[in-house]
């Protein structure tokens, strides 16, 4: 696999953790480089550590993880949308110290993380070299996530509570996609 496939590669995986990274930044009432930080680095840890799972279990676990993985993506998508819409209508309170904390982000994390745990399994059949391709999916992944932040935080602080719905519903969209996607409906 040659560097321009595994760049086109790396962007396509940070996608979905690019469009998350653009919810979180709605749902901040000011840019923080902390949260940007957080973001990039547990999406890029994540789209990095899935492929290395992946690589070194191989073909053993194949079936396993394509039978579930549009499953739980979808699931946890779903759940954390659903409460970021709730929150939405909740009485205004300081939620900003709730929205990246460990649970939530490591949810958010592996949510989007999934799908390059399967393509962990391709590169053990292709002879990828593992080393160079993780750490373009993790760079590249940090890199558009902590982009996402200050997107959606450039958006977000004008329009609070209307960004936390939009953000919410993107979400379940997401995890909609990827559940339709692998029972091959779109």
């Amino acid at each position: 696999m040659n560097f321009l496939t595994i760049i086109s590669l790396a962007i396509a995986l940070s996608m979905d953790s690019f469009s998350v990274s653009i919810c979180k930044g709605l749902n901040t009432k000011s840019f923080s480089v902390k949260t940007a930080l957080s973001c990039g680095l547990w999406f890029g840890g994540f789209q990095a550590l899935m492929p290395l799972i992946g690589y070194f279990f191989g073909y053993q676990f194949e079936s396993l993880i394509t039978n579930i993985d549009h499953w739980i993506a979808f699931g946890l998508l779903f759940l954390i949308g659903a409460n970021m819409i709730r929150e939405a209508f909740e009485e205004e309170k300081d939620n900003d110290k709730n929205k990246n904390n460990t649970k939530t982000m490591f949810l958010l994390a592996v949510a989007t993380s999934i799908d390059a745990l399967a393509v962990g399994v391709t590169f053990a059949f292709l002879m990828v070299e593992i080393w160079r391709a993780i750490l373009i999916i993790g760079v590249t992944t940090f890199l558009f996530s902590f982009a996402g932040v200050a997107i959606g935080n450039f958006f977000g602080a004008k329009y609070s509570k209307p960004a936390s719905i939009i953000g919410g519903i993107i979400l379940i969209l997401i995890g909609t996609k990827i559940l339709l996607e692998h029972l091959n409906i779109l």
